[in-house]
């Protein structure tokens, strides 16, 4: 009951609630910090343009996943066959090298990053079409950024949620012929042995013990290097950035309200300071910074065509032990407190807070 869908289609879509649908794209990295100054610009037009195309329909999850991998599963990718020729002792040469290359690497750390999206719509039927046609949108925006992605159907998801769930560290064992024979649901194959939520400040899921943070964003600007700084720690670490668009005419009209209200509280100082006898252009420094803020926003929405978004950013942190975790909820902290935004725990959400940092 924990986990928040009803049913998984072997399309890869997803019915989470009776009127709601979603599906998932895996993408892979360019290399952005080796490029020249103007191919930076234009990769960040492009990927603006690219999320300035979901409106206020369709809702967007961004997932970076750090995960372990059962080590022995990985060195059988690695493992070369011996031949019926003379160069055997090549292969095997070769393969120990890329065994030790292995041992030394990313600690068993697997890195990957996926979008999924969703949107209302009355039935299955309605829903495949929208999905469908964002897909394909989804998909060429990429291929304009280069990157390389491509849409993952319901088996596909149901193993990445499965080691979201159990670590990576069994397989899943399922197919589609087993519902009927069975008469589960794909929940019961992807779930762990169990949840506890009963403490507030952390959650147990099988044998892992895990917590979820989400970002305070307070500084007045944040850089692409916080996002990359996350996902360079080498240990269990989940960043999902949720987006959700606002309506541009609504949009304006709450931002020309709060120049309304700074406005308003403008007067009132001015009022207030002709009382006391000084001089009525002394404002206090809040009401001046806001308002230049407020009127930059405004100009950006409305002659720059930009969009305003909700964000929310959660990180999500797992380890064995307590101990474990502590630290590694500590290292994450001290990256986020370098660009002035503290990682705050969400206290007795913890629930909500797993639930929301997997791709459903």
């Amino acid at each position: 009951q924990t986990i928040p869908y009803k049913e998984m289609y072997p399309d890869g879509i997803c019915k989470v609630k009776d009127n709601y649908f979603t599906k998932t794209i895996q993408f892979f990295d360019i290399n952005y910090q080796l490029a020249r100054n103007e191919d930076k610009n234009e990769i960040f037009e492009n990927y603006c343009d690219f999320l300035n195309y979901f409106d206020q329909s369709i809702s967007v999850q961004f997932s970076f996943l750090n995960q372990t991998v059962d080590m022995a599963e990985y060195e059988k990718a690695v493992h070369i066959p011996e031949q019926a020729d003379n160069f055997n002792d090549i292969r095997i040469e070769y393969m120990g090298m890329l065994k030790n290359q292995l041992s030394r690497g990313n600690n068993g750390i697997i890195k990957r990053k996926f979008i999924t999206f969703g949107i209302e719509a009355d039935n299955l039927k309605a829903a495949k079409q929208k999905l469908e046609r964002i897909e394909t949108d989804i998909i060429n925006n990429f291929k304009i950024l280069g990157v390389r992605a491509f849409s993952l159907n319901g088996m596909e998801r149901l193993e990445l949620l499965h080691s979201c769930f159990n670590g990576g560290e069994n397989k899943l064992n399922f197919s589609w012929n087993l519902i009927y024979k069975t008469g589960l649901t794909t929940k019961d194959f992807i779930a762990p042995t169990s949840f506890n939520f009963s403490d507030g400040r952390c959650f147990r899921m099988g044998g892992t013990i895990g917590a979820v943070s989400f970002l305070h964003i307070l500084a007045p600007e944040l850089t692409d290097e916080m996002l990359k700084n996350f996902l360079e720690i080498q240990s269990a670490l989940s960043v999902n950035i949720h987006i959700k668009s606002i309506d541009q005419s609504e949009a304006i009209k709450m931002i020309k309200r709060k120049i309304t209200d700074i406005d308003k509280m403008r007067i009132e100082e001015q009022k207030k300071a002709v009382r006391s006898g000084y001089d009525m252009d002394i404002l206090p420094p809040d009401i001046m910074t806001f308002g230049v803020d407020a009127k930059k926003l405004l100009e950006d929405l409305q002659s720059r065509n930009e969009r305003l978004f909700l964000v929310t950013v959660l990180v999500m942190n797992t380890g064995r032990t307590r101990k474990e975790l502590e630290n590694r909820t500590f290292e994450a902290s001290a990256i986020a407190q370098q660009k002035n935004c503290p990682l705050r725990r969400l206290d007795y959400q913890q629930e909500d807070g797993l639930m929301a940092s997997v791709p459903i």
